[in-house]
């Protein structure tokens, strides 16, 4: 048991919830409540592009119909560029990063892996994506249910971007500078999210900081072996039925839950589920079939 645990769900507002995406916020709040820590929300908002107008407060208004309470205040990625945008100059002034004019096109010709072409070139056109020199390649690290993973040493050893083209900033950058001022000691979410890891990891040393914990939770997929998500239409959680909706939840995060829990309110049925919750009754299983 950790001391001071915080955790945290961060949602992007892409969408309503889905039941994929409802796995990883209650896992993340058992986590957390069940070591007595910090729920904390943060909405990833960093890509307007893919972002739905009222996604934010439908996801938050979700969480609070699932009696799921967030402690302190829900923080915004869309207003945090600032700090992002800090870390990238100085990271540029430092030459710890630099201007890639490389095309996906062209690192798809070159073997899917970014060869370093722009590093030694000292570009300066600030329209360009920004590259982090890999300093510290990570080629594995423990998940705390799933044991070792292994990373593609092409892929632990590649420069990666941190402010894309387009003037936006990389998912990896921005999660692990809010984790860290967010002082998460864990990480909780799907196993979607495995391959990044090893890139926060490596941005955790980059910034000297020591890497916190990951524990990825099984991927509810369909059918077709597609992960639920909102780019492939999952549909919305189900508001009208919570307890059964709940009910499925514990049962897909491992809990063996009597369909008498119904009997209870949310909030109990949520204290039931933290009392009952460890890390060893979750699934082996990366991936988990839905019936749909």
């Amino acid at each position: 048991m950790k001391k001071n645990y915080i955790g945290r769900f961060a949602p992007s507002p892409s969408g309503p919830l889905h039941f994929g995406s409802l796995v990883a916020a209650v896992g993340s709040y058992l986590q957390a409540k069940s070591q007595n820590g910090k729920w904390l929300v943060r909405m990833e908002d960093l890509d307007p592009p893919r972002e739905i107008a009222g996604a934010a407060d439908n996801i938050l208004r979700t969480l609070d119909a699932f009696k799921l309470q967030w402690d302190d205040q829900v923080i915004y990625q869309s207003h945090r560029h600032q700090v992002y945008q800090q870390q990238v100059d100085l990271w540029l002034e430092q030459q710890a990063a630099y201007f890639c004019q490389c095309t996906r096109k062209a690192i798809k010709q070159s073997g899917d892996f970014y060869q370093g072409t722009c590093r030694d070139l000292m570009l300066k056109d600030d329209r360009r994506a920004v590259r982090l020199k890999m300093m510290h390649p990570v080629e594995s690290f423990i998940d705390r249910k799933l044991g070792s993973i292994s990373i593609n040493p092409l892929l632990a050893n590649e420069d990666f971007i941190i402010k894309r083209s387009d003037g936006l900033f990389a998912y990896n950058l921005a999660v692990v500078i809010d984790d860290i001022e967010q002082g998460i000691t864990e990480v909780v979410r799907g196993a979607d999210l495995i391959e990044p890891t090893g890139r926060q990891i490596s941005l955790y040393r980059q910034l000297g900081y020591r890497e916190i914990d990951y524990l990825h939770l099984p991927l509810a997929v369909d059918e077709d072996q597609k992960k639920l998500s909102k780019q492939n239409h999952a549909p919305a959680v189900d508001i009208r039925d919570k307890k059964k909706t709940l009910l499925q939840v514990f049962r897909f995060l491992g809990l063996e839950a009597e369909d008498s829990l119904k009997s209870l309110d949310l909030e109990q049925m949520l204290q039931w589920a933290v009392d009952k919750w460890q890390i060893s009754l979750l699934p082996n299983e990366s991936k988990i079939t839905l019936p749909f």
